[in-house]
C-alpha cells in the first residue's frame, strides 16, 4: 500500500495532526463516529497508524472511546477557545520576559525582519502567509527564551493556537490592528521593558481572543 506521508514525524503523528485539525475546525461534528477503516482508506494507509493516532487524540481528550461502539469526536467549543487564550497569556508573558533577558543584537534584528515580513503581508492582505509570519514571530520569541520547556509548552497547544489565529486573521479589518499589536510587542522587547512587554502581550492576546470569539459566533458555532 502506497503511503502519502513522509518526514521526520511518524505516520501516526501526521495522521493525528490531520484528524486533530478536522476536529478543531468542526469538520467532524461533535459525537460523530470516527471509523478506522474509512480513515485508513481515505489516507491510503493501514489501520495500525490510524489506531495509534486515535490513541494520541484520546490522551488529548479530543475524542472519546465508547466500549463496543468505537471512537467519537468530542469537538472543540468556545470554552476550549477561552482556555487556550488563558494558557497563552500565562506562557507568553513568561516567554517575553525571558526573551528580553536573553536578547542579543542578532535576534532583535531577526525579530525586526520578521515584523517587516508581517507588515508586507498585511499590506498585501495575504492571509495564509501572514498567518505563517505571525506564528514565526511568536516562535522566535519562544526560541529567544533559551528554554526548551517553553518551546515544548508552545508545541503542546500549537494546533489549537493555529486555528485560533486563523480565525482572527480572516477579516480585512483585523489585519492592521494585529500588525500594530505585534509592533508594540517588538518595541517593548527591543527596549528591554519587561512590564510593558507583558502588558502588550496580554493586550494582544485579549484582542485575539475577542476577534476569535466574534468569528466563532459569525461561523454559527454558538
Amino acid at each position: 500500500m502506497q503511503q502519502i506521508f513522509s518526514g521526520e514525524t511518524t505516520l501516526a503523528d501526521e495522521i493525528a495532526e490531520i484528524l486533530r485539525g478536522r476536529i478543531i475546525a468542526g469538520e467532524y461534528l461533535m459525537g460523530e463516529r470516527l471509523i478506522e477503516n474509512q480513515i485508513a482508506k481515505e489516507l491510503k494507509v493501514s489501520r495500525t497508524p490510524v489506531r495509534d493516532a486515535m490513541k494520541q487524540l484520546l490522551k488529548e481528550q479530543l475524542i472519546e472511546y465508547v466500549p463496543n461502539k468505537g471512537c467519537f469526536a468530542k469537538g472543540f467549543d468556545r470554552n476550549d477557545m477561552r482556555d487556550i487564550y488563558a494558557v497563552r497569556v500565562a506562557v507568553e508573558q513568561l516567554a517575553v520576559v525571558w526573551a528580553i533577558r536573553n536578547k542579543t543584537d542578532q535576534n532583535i534584528e531577526e525579530l525586526r525582519h520578521q515584523l517587516d515580513v508581517m507588515s508586507f503581508y498585511t499590506t498585501q492582505k495575504s492571509y495564509e502567509k501572514l498567518l505563517q509570519a505571525n506564528e514565526d514571530f511568536h516562535n522566535m520569541i519562544f526560541q529567544m527564551t533559551g528554554s526548551r520547556f517553553i518551546v515544548q509548552a508552545l508545541r503542546s497547544y500549537q494546533d489549537y493556537v493555529h486555528l485560533a489565529r486563523k480565525a482572527t486573521l480572516s477579516k480585512d479589518d483585523n489585519l492592521p490592528e494585529v500588525y500594530r499589536e505585534h509592533e508594540e510587542i517588538f518595541k517593548a522587547i527591543e527596549a528591554g521593558d519587561e512590564e510593558y512587554a507583558k502588558a502588550k502581550i496580554e493586550e494582544h492576546l485579549e484582542g485575539s481572543a475577542k476577534r476569535a470569539a466574534e468569528r466563532w459566533v459569525a461561523a454559527g458555532k454558538e
